[in-house]
């Protein structure tokens, strides 16, 4: 248990920081409102009603989402072997030129399908 102390400790001074905080802000903060204040914040635009579905979404939203997860994941997996490169050898090279192939067809997927064309 010694060894989670620091731990426990450093995690109610962020939650006692945290709390202390919202309480202060609350009690010194300007309590000034109006009209403007209270609306909700559309950039000066009147918002117009939505669909009861809330719409259809472009195909081109999912795709770039996909694109970005796809490529986050290959830096996840490029970092560990780019440490151990030296030790894994050819297998190691061959695995991740293999890798790296799977995800260049994935952007191949979106590139040929429209996903990167912003009219």
């Amino acid at each position: 248990m010694n060894a989670y102390a620091p731990i426990l400790v450093l995690g109610a001074l962020g939650a006692g920081f945290a709390i202390f905080s919202v309480v202060m802000a609350t009690l010194i903060g300007p309590k000034r409102y109006n009209r403007a204040k209270i609306d909700a914040y559309e950039c000066g635009i009147e918002p117009t009603p939505t669909p009861a579905g809330g719409g259809r979404f472009p195909i081109k939203y999912y795709l770039t989402a996909m694109l970005f997860i796809i490529f986050d994941i290959e830096v996840v997996f490029l970092y560990p072997w780019a440490v151990t490169f030296d030790s894994l050898g050819i297998f190691g090279l061959v695995e991740m030129l293999l890798f790296v192939l799977t995800v260049f067809v994935a952007y191949a997927y979106v590139w040929r399908r429209g996903g990167l064309e912003w009219d």
